[in-house]
């Protein structure tokens, strides 16, 4: 069993203001205790805090050459990428995701971090403007600086990710940071200010700490806080956006979705649910982007259907370090009851249950297994195809024609992502055009890192990846200065 006792506060590992408020670390598989943690308190988070102040106000690294900085997270990213199997392996055992899951999300940990380098380099952190009247006596100056000290909070499911969107735009920004991580991650999060320790980030830039939500809270809220970037529940976001409102903090948010993905009429079939099997079932499907909508025309929906069966059915539930298991534990076990509840709230409703339901799988009784579950007739207000689940279970629901199948997808609270099945790739496009969410996959496509990447309505706040999300930790300073006759 794994013991950290100490907390990563500005470069260092130090005891915690409470030594002896330490979390058993417990196996979603089998409740096993993995390990045993440090969390921070709210001393802890005053002490990070204090230290990223000294370190932004009186410290080398807002004033560092980008090229510097970027250097240092070309240093992170080696790091990382040599230990990419022990990464996997550390968020597998501690949230449950399958093996197969988190080694895939390695290779895609450096398309972010290239993605943002790539940014940085073009970013044009000062640059003279052309005027717009050539009449003018006096030129334009644009500079882009680090907005200060960086309340980053991210959520579980993959917090290895979560945190790459977040550190290294706001770390190349030459902003300090202090990222509160979930206690669920606590060992993997410590791995992850291992390799930040090793790549030589100066003193006082980086704090990681595992909190609780009234931690997180309190690190929000407090006054030395120049900007919070979150990703996690709607709920939670509303609350931090009224947090930073209050404060007049910078804020962004990645929040849920509840997402759609159109079968058109002359969609290959077999290739969207094979698809739709990583698309809307990836990660135990506990994923904000996942597509767990599926929108189906009235002439297929019965094809539809039996597809998504058959592929649901043949997915492999079990001990997540198996390498032929697809769906491993949901994270808690109020996760577990959270999703069998609404699979009860699904067939209440009067959806037809199609395969799957409340009955945990046989054999894996010890660990935070559902069974994965498929809903047909399926009317789009129902709870179900509403609210977001964050477990296996998916909605199949009929539309009329191509307006019918945007109305029902765009008729969501959420935004954040979506996807369009079809052979005509002009028709797939232009249908992509009037979804409104801020991402859509063709076709199974992958995400890009390189465009921004967030949601509209209730999905957030914001963006993050790429040029667009380095901006999003930069002030914009305008300075004009009287041409010299």
């Amino acid at each position: 069993m794994t013991v950290r006792d100490k907390l990563y506060i500005g470069g260092s590992w130090v005891t915690p203001s409470d030594p002896g408020l330490l979390l058993d670390i417990v196996s979603p598989h089998d409740q096993s205790v993995l390990g045993r943690v440090a969390q921070a308190a709210p001393a802890d988070v005053d002490a990070a805090v204090a230290v990223a102040r000294e370190a932004f106000d009186h410290g080398p690294w807002p004033h560092t050459a980008p090229e510097e900085r970027q250097e240092i997270i070309r240093r992170y990213e080696a790091l990382r990428a040599a230990r990419a199997d022990e990464v996997a392996t550390a968020i597998s055992v501690e949230n449950g995701s399958a093996g197969w899951f988190t080694k895939a999300g390695q290779p895609f940990l450096t398309r972010q971090v290239n993605a943002y380098l790539k940014a940085a380099e073009e970013f044009g952190w000062e640059e003279l403007v052309k005027p717009s009247d050539p009449s003018v006596a006096f030129d334009t100056v644009v500079r882009r600086e680090a907005i200060g000290v960086v309340a980053a909070v991210i959520p579980w499911n993959s917090p290895f990710s979560a945190a790459t969107a977040k550190l290294i735009p706001a770390l190349l920004a030459g902003n300090t940071v202090v990222l509160k991580v979930s206690p669920e991650n606590s060992l993997s999060m410590m791995l992850l200010a291992d390799l930040w320790h090793e790549a030589g980030l100066p003193a006082g830039v980086l704090s990681i700490l595992p909190a609780d939500r009234e931690t997180s809270e309190y690190l929000v809220s407090h006054p030395d806080i120049d900007k919070i970037a979150f990703t996690g529940s709607t709920r939670a976001g509303r609350r931090i956006a009224a947090i930073a409102g209050e404060h007049l903090k910078r804020v962004s948010l990645e929040l849920g979705g509840k997402s759609a993905a159109l079968i058109l009429e002359d969609a290959d079939l077999a290739a969207a649910v094979q698809g739709l099997r990583f698309g809307s079932l990836g990660n135990n499907g506990e994923a904000c982007i996942l597509q767990t909508r599926i929108l189906a025309p009235r002439s297929r929906y019965d094809e539809v259907v039996a597809a998504l069966k058959d592929m649901v059915e043949h997915l492999k539930v079990g001990d997540p370090s198996a390498p032929d298991t697809f769906i491993g534990p949901m994270i808690r076990p109020d996760q577990q009851q959270r999703v069998i509840d609404y699979i009860d709230i699904g067939i209440e409703e009067g959806a037809r249950l199609v395969t799957g339901g409340p009955q945990i799988p046989e054999g894996l009784e010890k660990g935070n297994y559902v069974t994965p579950t498929l809903f047909a007739d399926v009317d789009n207000s129902m709870r179900i195809a509403q609210e977001e689940i964050f477990g296996p279970v998916l909605a199949v629901i009929a539309y009329d024609d191509e307006d019918d199948a945007v109305r029902i997808a765009n008729d969501s609270q959420y935004g954040l992502s979506g996807g369009i099945w079809s052979t005509d790739p002009d028709r797939a496009l232009a249908v992509a055009r009037r979804l409104r969410t801020g991402t859509v996959t063709l076709n199974g496509s992958p995400m890009s890192f390189d465009g921004p990447f967030g949601g509209y309505k209730a999905s957030g706040i914001g963006r993050e990846y790429g040029k667009v999300g380095l901006t999003g930790y930069v002030e914009h300073k305008t300075i004009t200065r009287l041409r010299q006759p």
